[in-house]
């Protein structure tokens, strides 16, 4: 019976084009549409709640949920799709939070990302980090780079995620990926056994602490691609919260690090489009060119966000100079746009044709 119900609900929510589905017990399931929250007719009570608890999650998932209180997943339910899911405890009675994951990826003109994330998806070497808030469509940007590569190039992907969130087919690539909980205990663990499985790329879900950034810099070191998500909203706050991830004392070394093997930062922001509904991303744009490695070994890295706004010829844009572009494109409002913005006054200035150098003097 719960299991009929959750997929018929799972099913409408597909249908209905929702990217989020809220269950609690005793209230109405919610589905987030177009970031809306819209109630449904379904009110689970608690044999339900259990019920699709057991159906979801392994035995070994279950009892570390009932321990924990919160346990990630990914489940596939038949003819309607992957989710990623979230159980978890609240005031003492079971809510279940499942995102929708849409088997077709996109690609990055259907993302409407710029056209150099292509570049710096097929890097020899180095660390890729998309980072971003909650929602802002990071492990999306990052499944378009892997999907490139797998149209165009022969490689060993493996991906280490928690839970699975793409499913990746073999085309010209070859993916394994691991669901840590389910395939690894941990992730520092699987980045330990990645390097004796000849992989070319090693994905990432998520940096999460030190040890997954100690494991991505050794593969770095010995010449592997590794992409990744942190929460983070810039590329500075980005190099920031991995440095956090250790002592003082260790932080020099660390930074040295960083400069020699970060290839990319590439951080977003979705937008709501200005026409036909949906979102795009703003995406800020930080690859590692002699100037943003000297910033970082030198720890000057407040100059990052100045040294990214004059790297447009490496490939690198700040977010107020994607935001402009959106909007001279038409694709979002100036309202959104400026309340999205960085440095707003500066993006009104653009907005109106004027420029500052780095010393406030108009350009032309």
């Amino acid at each position: 019976m719960g299991e009929n119900m959750l997929h018929d609900m799972l099913d409408m929510a597909v249908s209905s084009k929702a990217s989020d589905v809220h269950i609690k017990e005793g209230h109405s399931v919610t589905l987030r549409i177009e970031g809306s929250l819209v109630d449904t007719d379904y009110v689970p009570d608690s044999d339900f709640m259990k019920a699709i608890i057991r159906g979801m999650a392994s035995p070994e998932q279950e009892k570390r949920y009932y321990e924990s209180g919160d346990l990630d997943l990914s489940f596939v339910a038949e003819n309607v799709g992957r989710f990623r899911v979230n159980i978890h405890r609240q005031r003492g009675s079971h809510g279940i939070t499942m995102r929708h994951v849409k088997s077709n990826i996109m690609n990055f003109e259907q993302l409407g990302v710029p056209g150099v994330l292509e570049q710096i998806a097929e890097a020899p070497r180095g660390i890729i980090i998309v980072c971003g808030t909650t929602g802002s469509g990071k492990s999306t940007t990052l499944a378009a780079m892997l999907e490139h590569l797998n149209l165009k190039h022969r490689r060993h992907i493996l991906t280490i995620e928690d839970p699975i969130e793409y499913e990746f087919f073999d085309k010209q690539s070859i993916f394994e990926q691991r669901e840590v909980g389910l395939d690894t205990p941990t992730f520092s663990s699987a980045l330990i056994h990645a390097l004796r499985q000849d992989p070319d790329i090693i994905m990432v879900g998520e940096m999460r602490d030190r040890q997954s950034f100690e494991g991505a810099l050794q593969a770095a070191d010995t010449g592997h691609v590794v992409m990744t998500t942190l929460h983070s909203t810039t590329a500075s706050q980005a190099i920031n919260r991995i440095l956090d991830f250790f002592s003082k004392g260790e932080q020099d070394s660390i930074r040295e690090a960083l400069a020699l093997n970060i290839k990319a930062i590439i951080a977003q922001r979705l937008m709501p489009r200005a026409f036909g509904g949906g979102v795009i991303p703003a995406v800020e744009i930080m690859i590692n060119s002699p100037i943003i490695r000297k910033l970082i070994q030198e720890n000057r890295l407040d100059k990052l966000a100045q040294a990214i706004e004059g790297g447009r010829e490496d490939g690198m844009q700040s977010f107020n100079q994607s935001l402009l572009t959106l909007v001279n494109e038409g694709q979002i409002s100036e309202e959104d746009a400026l309340i999205a913005a960085t440095n707003p006054e500066a993006l009104k200035m653009n907005l109106q044709g004027i420029f500052l150098n780095t010393d406030n003097q108009i350009l032309g």
